[in-house]
């Protein structure tokens, strides 16, 4: 894989320093993806001094930073490989450079967001978080107003798979948690987006089980269920110790057209004065 090195004489790239620490990619860049229009990129690089250091940005391959001083240990490192696009309401909006050299318990990496320029150039780089940079790259290529569109750059049958998806969520076949999976596969399946198993960050169990739960409008009716089943019980065991409470009953909404599930939302106000056994706990709100 093609590593910008730097040919000056500043600090690691000194003629009488030893040269033993070169640049080490830790993973090979993604396939060239996206617009074919945006492929003409690939190969090139492009540069952008920012206070002291000269960036070299490389679309489809890495980006790679040099501190221009004469200290003996001026930085050289790779801020990002080239990984997948970042997708926002049918648009290509950015490219995911990930697995740069390491930053403490973690690897660098950038997100380098496209902007309609008269010409190919990085016009800004920020450090906005640690280890996590943000590269602006101007480019005539992404001006048209249609340049940056996710949906004609699939396949046919990828396509009948988004069409298919959007009907499903129009008719409340699927929750909008439903339809963003869906669209996340379409993404892999074109490999616009890496499998979230090939991903650093993976989601908490708790989450990963949450957003399987009510990926479908049966899913929520299920848990709907359950969670009125739930209710019921707790009702049921404070009358069996005599504890009296006030219960109010509401009816839920309809769930889609044709379907509705009524459920007692319960407001349970405990009449009795003295402490119960055990820890009654802290009531926080969940967000």
């Amino acid at each position: 894989m093609k590593i910008v090195e730097e040919p000056n004489t500043f600090g690691l790239n000194n003629p009488f320093i030893s040269q033993t620490n070169k640049l080490q990619p830790r993973v090979e860049p993604s396939p060239v993806s996206g617009p074919l229009h945006l492929h003409r990129l690939s190969g090139k690089c492009f540069s952008h001094i920012e206070t002291t250091y000269k960036y070299e940005f490389c679309p489809f391959h890495n980006i790679t930073q040099h501190e221009q001083t004469f200290r003996w240990n001026a930085y050289s490192g790779i801020l990002g490989i080239w990984q997948e696009w970042e997708i926002e309401n049918n648009t290509f909006v950015g490219m995911w450079m990930r697995e740069g050299d390491s930053c403490g318990m973690k690897t660098r990496q950038t997100k380098v967001l496209l902007m309609c320029g008269r010409s190919n150039k990085l016009i800004n780089v920020s450090e906005p978080t640690t280890c996590i940079y943000s590269v602006t790259f101007e480019t005539p290529l992404v001006c048209h107003p249609h340049s940056l569109l996710v949906y004609p750059t699939l396949s046919e049958a990828l396509q009948r798979k988004w069409d298919d998806a959007e009907q499903a969520l129009y008719e409340e076949l699927i929750t909008e948690q439903g339809y963003k999976k869906i669209l996340r596969e379409i993404f892999e399946e074109a490999g616009y987006q890496k499998n979230s198993k090939e991903r650093d960050t993976k989601p908490e169990d708790g989450e990963k089980k949450k957003a399987k739960d009510f990926e479908t409008m049966e899913k929520c009716r299920d848990e709907l269920t359950k969670l009125s089943g739930e209710v019921q019980r707790l009702q049921d065991l404070l009358s069996k110790h005599g504890i009296s409470y006030e219960k109010q009953s509401e009816t839920t909404g309809h769930l889609n057209s044709s379907q509705s599930v009524t459920s007692p939302s319960a407001t349970i106000t405990l009449k009795q004065d003295k402490h119960l056994r055990g820890d009654t706990g802290i009531h926080n709100d969940i967000h």
